[in-house]
């Protein structure tokens, strides 16, 4: 006679949609597997409308994917009348109702998450446990153990560090491939007046009912859709065929251009991966290993600084973050290195400013809820640190209006790197710049209300006196820094009437922000 297996509840939450994870290896009758739209996860950000309706419909997917391997799946919809709407009420009416003798979950990405959950299984009384989602190169703690000791967290020695470990574009053993570890220098070029950037690649998901779930729900969201037409992958295998699409039409120009702005131009040669690596969807290790593939069939036509770029972002810079997530974590959401105190202007929100560079970047946010990287930090970022905003504005920003936020990659990139309001953990100097830089990397200038080679006076960029009013502010934290300590001396050997016009000149612009 054959014992009956007590039943176990599994929570997935809506970033483990890993179908490659150990648990479904095996198909058990006594195990159900539950994930949940609640309006917790809708509301403690106000989110983009894109990022909501991407995470519902991959999750809604999911679930399909595991009942046609015939798991037993429960799955709450958002206005479904017995949605208690968080995750701890749901779980325990379920464990109730059906009788679970087990529940068990993968450990979050966020602190939040998994302090919620650790506080639940705390006060259940059946049997509880968690596992890893075996998704990232590295543990939640392999960052903090490498620097045991250390006050310094350099990027590149946990780079260098996890190429080893994972034998990733090494020779002889340990060695760099080409002799060196970081091709940085070969990269980041302004794209070419005439330059065509490749057509992304795009889906056309019907999204409709969920945009229309949302809507009845009342979640208040930003940006907008088009729902019938969703371009977003929502599964593995859509996400699959953007990484092919990536591979063999933008790798090899990835590095090149992957700091170049241009109008209309909002994906240029990015990967938009991001998405599908944070919801799990696509494996980090496969992502690189397409790369390589790629890289390794037709070396002619991907040169090698292009891959090495792009290996770098993902097994070096993502895994990083994550480990000063969960070393600095939950003090590292309030730090406020240069005590700022200000608001976002109001045209964050609507795109609706004289500024083209911050009028495009903010536009295309709305329009598809993406910015690559240097468009959030040297453009919306840069603008937000050198007007003084509240790190706390600024991640609220970041975190909703971005399809691939998860605060876990979103607070660190945000509040380290691009705000330096940790003082200098991630980053080593404050990422500002005047209109120089923008010029430099990206068409923006041409055309806008303001001359970018303007300083003071009427139609001068903004960026310009916000450049020198933020260094001069902040020169008790920032003239020891030995990166910067160039431009101290530039500004020192000013004339006292040049500063104090470019002082002046940036005090107006703060004052009338919102008029920009």
């Amino acid at each position: 006679m054959s014992v009956k297996k007590p039943k176990t509840l599994r929570l997935v939450l809506g970033d483990q949609l890993n179908i490659n994870h150990s648990w479904f290896k095996t198909i058990d009758a006594s195990v159900t597997y539950i994930l949940m739209e609640i309006r917790s996860e809708t509301d403690y950000a106000q989110h983009h409308i894109q990022k909501v309706i991407g995470f519902f419909a991959a999750m809604q997917n999911f679930a399909k994917e595991l009942e046609l391997q015939k798991h037993q799946v429960i799955y709450i919809h958002l206005n479904d009348e017995n949605n208690l709407q968080c995750f701890d009420k749901n779980c325990s009416a379920l464990i109730t109702e059906q009788k679970f003798m087990n529940f068990e979950y993968q450990l979050p990405d966020e602190f939040r998450l998994d302090e919620h959950l650790k506080q639940f299984t705390g006060k259940l009384n059946i049997k509880n446990s968690v596992c890893d989602t075996e998704h990232f190169y590295s543990t939640r703690d392999e960052l903090s153990d490498l620097f045991d000791g250390k006050k310094n967290y350099l990027m590149e020695t946990f780079y260098r560090y996890m190429r080893k470990k994972h034998h990733v574009l090494l020779v002889d053993g340990d060695k760099p491939l080409f002799g060196k570890w970081n091709f940085d220098e070969d990269n980041r070029q302004k794209l070419p007046k005439e330059h065509k950037p490749v057509i992304p690649f795009l889906c056309t998901n019907d999204v409709s009912a969920i945009e229309e779930e949302i809507i009845k729900a009342k979640v208040k969201t930003i940006g907008t859709v088009d729902s019938k037409n969703f371009i977003w992958p929502i599964n593995r295998t859509q996400s699959l065929e953007l990484l092919d699409f990536f591979t063999e039409n933008c790798l090899s120009l990835f590095g090149t251009f992957q700091d170049a702005m241009a109008p209309n131009e909002w994906s240029v040669y990015h990967s938009r991966l991001s998405f599908s690596m944070n919801t799990k969807l696509l494996a980090p290790s496969e992502v690189v290993d397409k790369a390589i593939e790629a890289y390794t069939k037709n070396p002619a036509s991907i040169a090698y600084h292009q891959l090495e770029g792009f290996v770098r972002q993902i097994i070096g810079w993502r895994e990083y973050m994550r480990g000063i997530y969960w070393l600095k974590m939950p003090d590292y959401a309030k730090l406020n290195y240069f005590e700022h105190t200000e608001s976002l202007p109001n045209w964050f929100w609507t795109g609706k400013t004289k500024m083209n560079c911050l009028k495009n970047a903010i536009t295309q946010s709305l329009d598809f809820a993406y910015a690559h990287h240097i468009q959030r930090l040297m453009i919306t970022g840069n603008f937000a640190l050198l007007t003084g905003i509240h790190p706390d504005e600024v991640d609220g920003w970041y975190l909703g209006m971005y399809i691939d936020a998860i605060e876990w990659v979103e607070i660190t990139n945000t509040r380290g790197m691009s705000q330096f309001a940790d003082g200098g953990i991630v980053g080593t100097k404050p990422y500002v710049s005047s209109a120089s830089y923008i010029h430099k990397m990206s068409s923006y200038c041409t055309g806008c209300y303001y001359d970018k080679s303007k300083k003071t006076g009427d139609k001068a960029c903004p960026f310009n006196s916000l450049y020198w009013h933020f260094y001069d502010r902040h020169e008790a934290k920032l003239a020891k820094n030995p990166r910067i300590g160039m431009m101290y001396h530039v500004w020192h050997k000013m004339q006292p009437k040049t500063k104090t016009e470019l002082l002046e000149q940036a005090e107006h612009y703060l004052v009338h922000i919102n008029e920009l």
